[in-house]
């Protein structure tokens, strides 16, 4: 049996003739059509109803679409990962320097450059003038 929850739709409506808006939801029919007038209630609860059919004209094509609260799958089981330590004893540093040297460099820089992309504001470039060189000594 399903729950109350599990049966609630919404009318979409894609237009045809509308690049910019193709897709409207409405959260019921009544709302549709007192948006746009030119549309007949009546008419449309006939398609929409009675033989599950889309109302299709040339502009637009409206339909009944059911809306999903829980997932169409069962649920995964996940199992949380969690390593309880003392602060002072947690030595995340050595940790972190380990998981970055496991990476290649090009993941490393690849790394740095999405976290200094997500500081700059829109239109902004990343200032990449200053380079160090570093030779590695014999």
């Amino acid at each position: 049996m399903q729950s109350k929850n599990q049966n609630k739709r919404v009318i979409v409506a894609y237009w045809k003739n509308h690049p910019a808006n193709a897709i409207e939801i409405f959260s019921s029919l009544k709302n549709f059509c007192l948006s746009y007038q030119d549309y007949n209630y009546n008419t449309l609860s006939n398609y929409l109803s009675k033989a599950k059919v889309p109302y299709e004209t040339e502009n637009v094509r409206v339909e009944r679409k059911n809306i999903f609260s829980q997932p169409k799958v069962p649920a995964r089981k996940i199992t949380a990962v969690v390593r309880k330590v003392a602060l002072k004893e947690a030595n995340d540093h050595a940790r972190d320097v380990n998981y970055w040297l496991d990476k290649t460099p090009v993941e490393r820089l690849a790394a740095v450059t999405f976290l200094v992309r997500q500081s700059l504001t829109k239109g902004q470039i990343m200032d990449k003038t200053s380079i160090i060189k570093r030779r590695l000594k014999p």
